[in-house]
């Protein structure tokens, strides 16, 4: 069972990043620009709507890191079906504890989240964005602000995530 202060403390990164890596000292003018917005188109926006739900996709993806940056996280889905798992004296129960006694906490490093968190925005995040941005006709630096966003978001989320759930 995932830690949810932890997967609900993670959800927060993608707004706080956000408000840093789009704010007008870093990339925020040159998004406005490579995005073709305005400063007028920006003023109308719901903002409270827009927090809200940023928050629940980030939450979202939490849950999807978890099991990308814990790699212990598969062996019960492994084992879920198997006949007296959650028989504590059954023997593929004993043999699930004493796996998870011994190696339990194997990579469960906050270095080793950020490592997979920058994989998956890579492997994952690069090719949404990316995709999305060819048919949007959008250009490279469009791209490469939004993907280094991602990079930098998902590599914090998969560190709290890996060293502290």
């Amino acid at each position: 069972m995932p830690n949810m202060f932890i997967i609900a403390l993670a959800a927060l990164v993608p707004l706080i990043v956000g408000f840093i890596w789009y704010s007008k000292k870093v990339f925020g003018n040159a998004w406005i620009t490579a995005s073709g917005l305005t400063e007028e188109k920006l003023q109308g926006a719901n903002m409270p709507i827009i927090l809200i739900l940023s928050y629940v996709f980030g939450l979202m993806l939490a849950m999807a890191l978890l099991p990308i940056v814990i790699h212990q996280a598969h062996i019960m889905s492994i084992l879920m079906n198997e006949p007296g798992i959650k028989d504590v004296s059954s023997e593929v129960n004993t043999m699930y504890t004493e796996f998870m006694a011994k190696y339990g906490t194997n990579f469960r490093t906050f270095k080793h989240g950020v490592f997979h968190g920058i994989l998956a925005a890579i492997f994952i995040g690069l090719p949404i964005v990316g995709t999305s941005a060819l048919f949007e006709r959008r250009g490279f630096k469009y791209i490469a602000i939004h993907v280094g966003y991602w990079i930098v978001t998902m590599g914090i989320m998969g560190g709290i995530i890996c060293q502290f759930s």
